[in-house]
């Protein structure tokens, strides 16, 4: 069992206190979602643990098994088993995906022990079958002219393959129709077992009926203010935010008030 510990986490960009201590834990084995409006911080919790530059961590430590990954660069930690599905994938004219998958898998295994071409092929035939992805998307260059459910089961591919110890999927459900989320939380539940744990980002619950999470925080003004079990999440969208901000007896204006 891994553990990923988020605590008294503290992160600014561009000046602007984003994060104002969060704390979070989990481990393999467990799925956990993180709900909250708009502009609570959500996205930048998960860039932060991944470590993009543009997220100053002012305060606090993410922990892997007890050590503190923040002094350590992007490959690092994802090598020591860390994988973001960001909600926004970049585009990589001249790699195609099957380079871009082996090369990330092979960077996580030893210099002297490359994962073969032939088992690689082999496990990327069947992942591919998994997602209902045809045989031409694998030589694609990555993420080039894609659509946006193309994008976010070609993350999901990604982390099949790779099989990290815990994935941070941000928003991967956004902008796929019915078929293509049922695919995507396919490729997820498949993962699931006592070596994964993953941290689903996302605004709605509809996502959680097809993955069911072990443990539901939501997040509001940078901080996770409540956990629960899957009826949170729910409770959430039946009643929105503001009502149990109210209950909470939190002095927070929710950015879709000002919308």
């Amino acid at each position: 069992m891994t553990t990923l510990e988020v605590k008294n986490l503290h992160v600014s960009i561009d000046g602007k206190n984003i994060l104002k201590g969060v704390n979070l834990k989990m481990k393999t084995g467990e799925i956990h979602a993180i709900m909250g409006p708009n502009g609570t911080g959500k996205s930048t919790l998960s860039e932060a643990i991944m470590g993009h530059p543009a997220y100053q961590v002012t305060d606090g430590e993410v922990l892997l098994d007890g050590v503190n990954i923040l002094d350590k660069p992007v490959d690092e930690r994802a090598r020591a088993g860390l994988f973001l599905a960001m909600q926004y994938p970049a585009e990589i004219p001249g790699v195609t995906n099957a380079e871009f998958i082996r090369g990330a898998i092979n960077a996580r295994r030893p210099d002297d022990d490359p994962l073969s071409v032939r088992a690689f092929l082999k496990k990327l035939d069947e992942t591919m079958a998994v997602l209902d992805m045809t045989d031409e998307m694998a030589e694609r260059y990555l993420n080039e002219g894609f659509s946006g459910g193309e994008k976010k089961r070609n993350e999901i591919l990604q982390m099949m393959m790779i099989k990290p110890k815990f994935a941070i999927l941000d928003e991967i459900d956004s902008g796929l129709d019915i078929d293509a989320l049922k695919v995507v939380s396919r490729g997820v539940n498949k993962m699931r077992g006592s070596e994964f744990g993953s941290l689903i980002i996302t605004h709605y619950q509809r996502l959680l009926n097809y993955i069911v999470p072990d443990v539901v925080h939501v997040m509001m003004g940078g901080r996770i203010v409540k956990q629960g079990g899957p009826e949170l999440a729910e409770r959430l969208e039946n009643e929105g935010y503001a009502r149990l901000r109210d209950e909470l007896g939190l002095k927070i204006k929710l950015v879709d008030e000002e919308a």
